[in-house]
C-alpha cells in the first residue's frame, strides 16, 4: 500500500478476500489522508472494469487481490 501512495496512485479498487484483507483495511485508512480514494467492489469483474474505465480517463488506479492457496 505504501508503494502505491509513493507512486501517487490516487485510486484503489478492491475486493475483500482473505488473506489480502489487510491491504484493503490499510488503503481505506491511508488513501484519504493523501487525497486518494478507496472503493470496495463486489467482485473481481467489477473491479477490473472500473480499473479499465479509470485508465481510459487517464487516472492511475490499481487493485489488489488474493486467490486461494493450492495444496502442495
Amino acid at each position: 500500500m505504501e508503494g502505491a501512495i509513493f507512486g501517487r496512485v490516487p485510486l484503489l479498487r478492491r475486493v475483500p478476500i482473505t488473506p489480502a484483507s489487510e491491504i484493503m483495511e490499510k488503503a481505506a485508512q491511508r488513501l484519504p489522508q493523501v487525497g486518494g480514494r478507496f472503493i470496495q467492489m463486489e467482485d473481481e469483474i467489477s473491479s477490473a472494469c472500473s480499473l479499465i474505465g479509470a485508465s481510459w480517463a487517464g487516472v492511475k488506479a490499481m487493485t489488489a487481490t488474493s486467490g486461494p492457496a493450492s495444496p502442495s
